[in-house]
């Protein structure tokens, strides 16, 4: 028998967390045509891999990222696939792009996930021809697709192109009858197209760019209960999945988005919760996220946090960072484009002292540590202030106060200025204790969002290293095989979607790693450039030395760290409908599909 490519003798898992074996891999028609402990002869193939020493697993997936813009103009979506990431979930946090317009898309996209708002226009009114899932998903796959894609519809999506984004972001407004009904009609449609389900948030400082409802929260926030016992009635009679961000600062919004979950007299209504992290401002919030989720599925319901299993580290120009919107003075500051008035309105005392009350304030929920003395400039025109905290600064100038330190070289620098801090997950014992709790999923990349602010484009790279290496020093906390299934099969079989598995007659998603090179650079810092973004410099993570090669349908898109001509040119990658077992890609279809 013939095979397009045979992988040999890799340590290969399956995605399901069954023992791992030495096997040699046939690949037929985009499918995994045979696994063996025999040999295969090399004339049976076009192309063979010698995967002696290496890990041969299924394609990750990425289940919180925000392509959306990104899979329009740059469908290859290299970052992720480099990694071994050949499944990624677009619609994160109520946002999609099947029902709004250019206009709408840049407010709503554009702050919220630091895409600058006039790409997200751009790329909006250059390609958008669809309107419904249908046909955006046709689409999608009349792009050179990279990975494979499953999406989520976004609540604000609906809601902004229903009541208009001005009447959708008003505390007085309601939908009308006719406008819950579309917003009905608008899920129902997606769900029966092959979406994953609904996106919706709660969480109440990701602000809206433009200038019409500049600072108002996302239009999901707006909604009221019957509008979302509404929607989420037809996620429970479907069996599909509501992806929620919470109100963290309400205590009541997190409870009653988790036992929403249980089904007494209905459906579970299937949920996945942002997020469970440790983080550094409240060390004791993940001793009560762990429980919760345990109790809730206890007693029926089907309910999932989503979890970065790395610690979560992020950079920062100047003060454009999203973590300022979730106090006042932080918020006032990115409201204000213009930089002569911000900068005005930095220098004001009244206004320092309103900051400086916000980041001593010691109680109340939040992201952000507020503690300047952990955040290291990194870079600065004033090469004297490289590697010291704001902190640190304000001593050295005689004693400032952190934030004045801060303020003063934002003034000095403005976005010349870059600093890091790490806000959650910086605690390996907690990390491990996460990665084992089954009320947790392996996601939360924010892939395709916050450019110049983090990259964990090889979170499940990062994670595996970290359960190999607490193997090997004698301290597992969970098998090999259990990390693959967490990072793949357990992933694709929540969410409904064929992928995360490597078995005979399986799609052909295949990585194949070195073990060896899960090393420390996998923490490396670097920068490459967005073309569809004019050539903005985005973080990146490269370890090219870690993957060896990446598989989507059984054509290989990366091998030893460069993309294969296949990338950006042809379509490797399709929508996988929920619930829907998806053929290979045709190979006359790869021949003829070119960049669209």
């Amino acid at each position: 028998m013939s095979y397009d490519t045979i992988i040999r003798n890799g340590r290969w898992f399956d995605g399901t967390g069954a023992p791992s074996a030495i096997r040699t891999i046939g690949i037929r028609d985009g499918h995994i045509a045979v696994i063996t402990e025999d040999d295969l002869a090399d004339a049976d193939a076009a192309e063979v891999i010698d995967a002696s020493g290496k890990w041969v697993l299924p394609g990750m997936l990425d289940i919180h990222t925000h392509y959306d813009i990104e899979v329009l103009g740059g469908p290859a979506l290299a970052e992720s696939l480099r990694h071994g990431v050949t499944t990624v979930l677009l619609g994160s946090c109520s946002l999609s792009t099947l029902y709004v317009d250019g206009p709408d898309a840049g407010d709503i996209f554009g702050r919220v996930e630091a895409i600058p708002r006039e790409h997200v226009i751009d790329a909006i009114e250059r390609h958008k021809t669809w309107t419904n899932g249908e046909e955006y998903i046709a689409a999608l796959e009349d792009r050179p697709l990279g990975p494979n894609v499953a999406a989520f519809i976004g609540h604000s999506d609906m809601r902004a192109a229903t009541m208009g984004l001005d009447r959708a972001t008003r505390r007085d407004e309601r939908p009308t009858s006719a406008e819950q009904a579309q917003m009905e009609r608008m899920l129902t449609e997606a769900l029966r197209a092959g979406f994953v389900g609904m996106s919706s948030q709660q969480l109440l400082f990701d602000k809206l760019d433009g200038e019409v409802c500049r600072s108002r929260t996302l239009p999901s926030t707006y909604a009221k209960p019957r509008e979302l016992r509404r929607l989420k009635s037809l996620l429970r009679r479907s069996g599909r999945v509501l992806q929620s961000g919470p109100d963290i600062q309400n205590p009541l919004d997190i409870g009653s988005q988790a036992f929403q979950s249980l089904g007494v007299l209905r459906n579970p209504l299937k949920t996945s919760l942002l997020s469970a992290a440790d983080v550094k401002s409240n060390p004791l919030a993940i001793k009560i996220l762990g429980p919760l989720a345990k109790l809730v599925n206890r007693l029926g319901g089907d309910f999932r946090w989503q979890h970065l299993p790395v610690p979560f580290e992020v950079y920062a120009d100047g003060i454009d960072l999203v973590i300022f919107e979730e106090f006042g003075a932080g918020a006032a500051a990115l409201h204000l484009r213009d930089e002569v008035e911000r900068n005005a309105l930095l220098r004001d005392e009244t206004y320092r002292r309103r900051f400086r009350q916000d980041y001593d304030a010691k109680f109340g929920m939040r992201v952000w540590h507020r503690d300047f003395f952990d955040a290291e400039i990194v870079d600065c025109p004033d090469a004297s202030v490289i590697g010291k905290s704001f902190g640190q600064v304000g001593r050295e100038r005689g004693g400032l106060h952190p934030v004045d330190a801060f303020l003063d070289l934002v003034l000095e620098h403005g976005t010349a200025l870059r600093w890091h801090t790490t806000i959650s997950n910086h605690r390996p014992e907690v990390l491990k204790m996460l990665a084992r709790d089954p009320g947790v999923q392996m996601g939360f990349s924010d892939a395709g969002a916050h450019l110049r602010n983090m990259a964990f484009y090889n979170m499940g790279l990062r994670l595996l290293r970290h359960v190999r290496d607490a193997d090997r020093a004698g301290t597992p906390f969970m098998t090999i095989e259990q990390a693959v299934h967490r990072l793949t099969g357990e992933l694709a079989d929540w969410y409904r979607i064929d992928a995360g598995h490597l078995r005979v007659g399986d799609r052909a998603d295949v990585v194949v790693l070195d073990p060896e090179r899960l090393d420390a650079s996998l923490d490396d810092y670097a920068e490459a450039p967005v073309d569809q973004y004019g050539g903005l410099s985005r973080m990146v993570n490269r370890n090219d030395a870690t993957v060896t090669a990446v598989f989507v349908g059984g054509r290989a898109v990366f091998r030893e760290g460069e993309a294969s001509p296949l990338v950006g040119t042809r379509r490797t990658g399709r929508f996988l409908r929920a619930a829907h077992k998806a053929p290979a890609l045709p190979a006359q279809e790869s021949a003829l599909t070119h960049a669209g």
